[in-house]
């Protein structure tokens, strides 16, 4: 059964992640690592005691569409009351509207524990966190103080509506439609698939922004606006009135996640309300929704990076502890009796330490983007466009680079139990199902890789990339600096390792430069897990060169020495297929024909 690892995720956020100098520094007020601390613990054991036990249940019965309503797994209704009581829907919201304002990293990391716990029940709030970050960010007062007092609270959720059935990553082409009404609200009349929680037995109101198109607005992304649409509509007085025409056509059977209603919705057919069209209220200004939506989009990014840590770490605590009692053969220099445990076989061993390594590397990248959205906000003038830059670079790289990373130590997970991970009784094939969704929605992770390339390595005209990259190189040298017993060739794996990131950069802001963007965007994919891998090892050096007095430095040692020399020769490879690999992929195109 999956054990929160609270010590390992506050040492990340402290020493790693950058958590104790912002809070020696006082960035963020009166929070104490006591506090810190504390949250972080709760979290862990609601975690680990409510919301892990409920997982394999949740995911073996699944929601249902029964005449017309979503039925949740059967305690899931209870667990999700159990977790809005706890307060934790409002950890990172405003206080104006009853949120405690603390951290994103907090947020972020016990968003960890709970995905680990089970990746569907976690889904429900994801969204609401989002939702409740682009309506106080670009809604009416009005709006928010109608809604935004019961979505901190968790009363109501709310929901995420972009995708279509011809309309997925392309939004410009969506179809959906708004109407202007007299009295200032919009009909919304259309489809939206694969809508996650998009109706569901848990709150009493859901709250969807939708993305549609006014009859007037030009072609493209440049003509779609955001809308409000409750499922109910709300009374002046703050009750529930009138049944909204919007609802849950059917839902998805997916590989994975089954405890998650993924619904089709339908807006505006006429099944309820005096006429057709849902009632919607705009948010922001007319055609510009995409703008207001990607600040939900960012935040739901890294929360799906955090999807593919939880998993990772899932995984392989699972994996640990059947290859500590599976035995099978005799492994080299074992001298009990019989056959020996199979983590004692060097390659089992190997396969394991590879899935701590990749876990713990994820989650630091992610905690550290983490860090850099709260110094964002925290900072003023030139302060705040550095971290707000930094947030920008390393969000898809936390997006992509973690959910892969979850993907594959899943599957490694599985060939550790060998066919009994194939067997879902174990549990293990669980990790694998849910984690495969995690590197498409959100924007798959090749659209990240494009985002990474034309968009973020540009910041201040690769003045954030190459001052990001002189950061990574100070770690290098300290780690060869250290001189501390176990290291073994870490330095100097890691000085390559950077300099080959060094390297591709170079090459493909030369390229973006030249307007040869096909060339630069024919590598992306693998300069984003370049990326991924160089700081992995990086992030891994800074925590075993971290005295946090926990008794634990020569066990981070060892796992960043074999992370340096057994994850960063690859860095080498990655950097040739970026620099090297466009003229053959455009001479070996027409064998897709």
């Amino acid at each position: 059964m999956y054990k929160a690892p609270v010590d390992e995720i506050a040492f990340t956020l402290k020493h790693v992640a950058g958590l104790s100098e912002a809070l020696d520094a006082g960035t963020f007020g009166e929070l104490g690592e006591d506090l810190v601390d504390a949250i972080l613990g709760e979290a862990g054991r609601f975690a680990s005691e409510e919301v892990a036990p409920r997982g394999e249940a949740g995911d073996r019965q699944g929601s249902r569409l029964v005449d017309g309503a979503v039925k949740t797994p059967e305690g899931w209704r209870e667990l999700y009351r159990n977790w809005i009581a706890g307060g934790w829907n409002g950890l990172t919201a405003p206080e104006a509207f009853g949120g405690q304002n603390l951290p994103h990293m907090l947020h972020v990391a016990a968003m960890e524990m709970w995905n680990s716990g089970s990746m569907a029940f976690a889904l429900a709030p994801t969204l609401t966190t989002g939702a409740i970050e682009a309506l106080e960010k670009h809604g009416t007062d009005a709006l928010k103080a109608t809604f935004l007092p019961k979505m901190v609270s968790g009363e109501w959720m709310g929901t995420m509506n972009l995708t279509e059935p011809h309309a997925g990553s392309d939004l410009g082409v969506l179809k959906t439609r708004a109407e202007r009404r007299d009295d200032g609200t919009y009909r919304i009349l259309g489809q939206k698939i694969f809508i996650t929680w998009g109706e569901h037995d848990f709150t009493d109101n859901i709250v969807h922004l939708v993305l549609a198109r006014l009859p007037d607005a030009p072609s493209g992304t440049k003509g779609i606006s955001l809308f409000l649409v409750p499922k109910f509509l709300v009374n002046e007085d703050g009750t529930l009135g009138e049944r909204n025409d919007v609802f849950c056509h059917s839902l998805e059977h997916k590989l994975g996640i089954h405890g998650s209603p993924t619904c089709t919705m339908i807006y505006g057919d006429g099944k309820f309300g005096r006429e057709k069209g849902a009632i919607g209220y705009l948010i922001g200004d007319e055609n510009r929704g995409l703008a207001c939506m990607f600040t939900m989009m960012n935040n739901a990014r890294l929360a799906v990076g955090m999807q593919g840590v939880a998993i990772a770490e899932a995984a392989t605590q699972k994996a640990i502890a059947y290859a500590k009692e599976r035995t099978q053969g005799r492994a080299p220099g074992w001298s009990g009796d019989g056959m020996s445990p199979i983590i004692e076989h060097p390659d089992i061993a190997r396969t394991l330490l590879t899935m701590k390594a990749l876990t713990q590397g994820s989650r630091a990248i992610a905690y550290a983007c983490a860090h850099a959205v709260d110094m964002a906000h925290a900072a003023q003038g030139e302060g705040a466009r550095h971290w707000q830059e930094r947030s920008s670079l390393l969000t898809p790289i936390a997006k992509s680079f973690a959910t892969d990373a979850g993907v594959d130590v899943a599957s490694m997970g599985i060939q550790v139990h060998g066919g009994m991970g194939f067997i879902e009784e174990t549990g293990a094939a669980r990790y694998l199902r849910d984690a495969r969704i995690a590197p498409i929605y959100e924007g798959t992770n090749g659209i990240q890789a494009i985002d990474l390339v034309t968009r973020k390595l540009t910041l201040s005209d690769g003045a954030q990339v190459r001052g990001f990259i002189a950061e990574l190189r100070e770690v290098a040298a300290a780690a060869a600096a250290s001189n501390r017993e176990g290291f073994g060739e870490t330095a100097a794996r890691l000085d390559a390792a950077v300099a080959d990131l060094e390297g591709a950069t170079d090459w493909l802001l030369s390229r973006l430069r030249d307007g040869k963007l096909a060339e630069a965007l024919a590598g992306a994919t693998a300069y984003q897990r370049l990326f991924g891998l160089v700081l992995t090892g990086v992030y891994l050096a800074k925590g075993a060169l971290a005295e946090a007095g926990d008794g634990r430095q020569d066990r981070r040692v060892a796992l960043c020495r074999f992370a340096a020399e057994n994850l960063l020769s690859e860095t080498s490879a990655l950097k040739d297929r970026v620099v090297n690999g466009a003229e053959s992929l455009a001479a070996a195109r027409s064998i897709l024909d």
